[in-house]
């Protein structure tokens, strides 16, 4: 028994002395057991040198740490980024001059005055010179306000009715006095008529009065519209104003052509448009950062011939007006302003004010090289927003008849007294 326990611990020995070795080689080195030290953590960096090589390692760690997450957005999403925009981008900068400096503004004529504006200052003045003409015509002026001061159409026609409807009773009742006065507190009366701006100053202007009554049977007492009795006299005038009210429009600024003439230059196809063409508000700016990543969602799809048109038509729409220049053949250029709904015809009959002999046949060539032929179209409609450089060209025929007749020169297309005022593209 002892020989088998002293067996046991000679084979325990001998399986802990670790892996043999040949007799033959040197020793194997004994594995340190020791606890090392551990090194000392780093000292933040001191001087100035130090702490900005810091801060550009750390940058750089940032931008890699960016880099790898944009790799890994979804394709459509990485396109197209979400800006977060600011007021001072989507104004104009007032120190660059642009605007003012442009040859392409956008201006409107007061059809009362027939001063010319800009688009921030025609509803002011539009309501002051209604209220100079208060003093000389007040019933024109009172009506002017009803149909232009009120922007909702269907609350003014309402109004209007109801207020014509109040004359057409007295007109045709000139013996009834009920008809010839208006209690101010009647819920049609106060619904319909009195919340429009220059109802007031109407009925004034006819010869109503504001008068305090006793209702009849009653110890109370009421306001109302009374009319004066010198009015009922005047009944071919009470119709008048009748038919003037239930005809009258809005008074809206007439946008104004700008005809200019330039000098022949390259510069031509170069438009320096104000920021009224693309007069967006942030929220619109947005909206339409969505839809362009829409946009490449749909681009994916295949489309059809009708949708593609569809959709280059909502594009064309954006714009509200259009600069349009007209290069001759002697390289003057004539530019004008128009609304994108109009019809090629206005564009047309603008060049015809222009020209020498308006009678001549002309033709208008698109930048793409096509003939512009059907006048019924919207310069939208014929994609000419928001600019466009059309090239004039008289029919050959024609001119080629008045050539050979005696005593025709060919002389500029334009009039002398335009092309007396010709500016030069800067």
């Amino acid at each position: 028994m002892k020989k088998l326990f002293e067996g046991f611990k000679s084979d325990i020995k001998f399986r802990g002395a670790g892996p043999g070795r040949r007799l033959d080689t040197e020793a194997r080195e004994i594995p340190d057991n020791s606890v090392k030290e551990r090194p000392a953590p780093r000292r933040a960096p001191t001087g100035e040198a130090q702490r900005a090589a810091a801060s550009a390692a750390i940058a750089r760690f940032d931008s890699k740490q960016t880099k790898v997450k944009t790799l890994c957005k979804d394709t459509v999403n990485s396109t197209v980024k979400d800006v977060d925009f600011k007021q001072e981008d989507v104004m104009p900068n007032k120190k660059s001059g642009t605007v003012q400096d442009s040859v392409c503004n956008i201006m409107f004529r007061c059809p009362l005055t027939g001063e010319i504006l800009k688009k921030e200052e025609v509803e002011s003045h539009m309501k002051k010179s209604i209220e100079m003409l208060s003093s000389a015509d007040p019933i024109s002026a009172s009506i002017m306000k009803i149909h232009t001061f009120n922007k909702d159409r269907e609350k003014v026609k309402l109004g209007v009715e109801t207020m014509a409807r109040y004359l057409k009773n007295i007109i045709g009742n000139t013996n009834e006095e009920k008809y010839q006065k208006i209690k101010l507190s009647n819920k049609v009366f106060q619904e319909k008529v009195i919340c429009l701006e220059g109802a007031h100053e109407f009925f004034e202007a006819v010869g109503f009065e504001k008068k305090t009554l006793a209702l009849q049977g009653q110890d109370l007492q009421e306001e109302f519209y009374v009319l004066d009795s010198d009015a009922l006299n005047r009944l071919t005038d009470l119709q008048k104003y009748h038919d003037s009210l239930l005809s009258g429009e809005p008074l809206i600024a007439t946008l104004d052509r700008q005809p200019q003439i330039f000098m022949p230059s390259v510069k031509a196809a170069t438009f320096d448009l104000p920021a009224d063409f693309y007069n967006l508000t942030i929220e619109e700016i947005r909206l339409e950062q969505k839809l362009r990543t829409e946009k490449l969602k749909q681009d994916s799809m295949l489309k059809t011939k009708e949708m593609r048109e569809r959709e280059e038509k909502q594009e064309r729409k954006k714009y509200k007006y259009t600069f349009v220049r007209i290069r001759f053949p002697d390289g003057y250029v004539l530019q004008g302003l128009f609304y994108g709904k109009e019809r090629l015809s206005i564009l047309v009959d603008f060049i015809r004010q222009h020209l020498q002999n308006d009678w001549i046949p002309f033709e208008l060539i698109a930048p793409c090289g096509q003939k512009l032929e059907n006048e019924a179209l919207t310069l939208s409609e014929c994609g000419l927003v928001p600019t466009a450089l059309l090239t004039f060209r008289w029919d050959e025929g024609i001119l080629a008849d008045m050539e050979n007749t005696d005593g025709y020169k060919t002389e500029s297309v334009l009039k002398q007294d335009l092309l007396s005022s010709a500016k030069t593209f800067t």
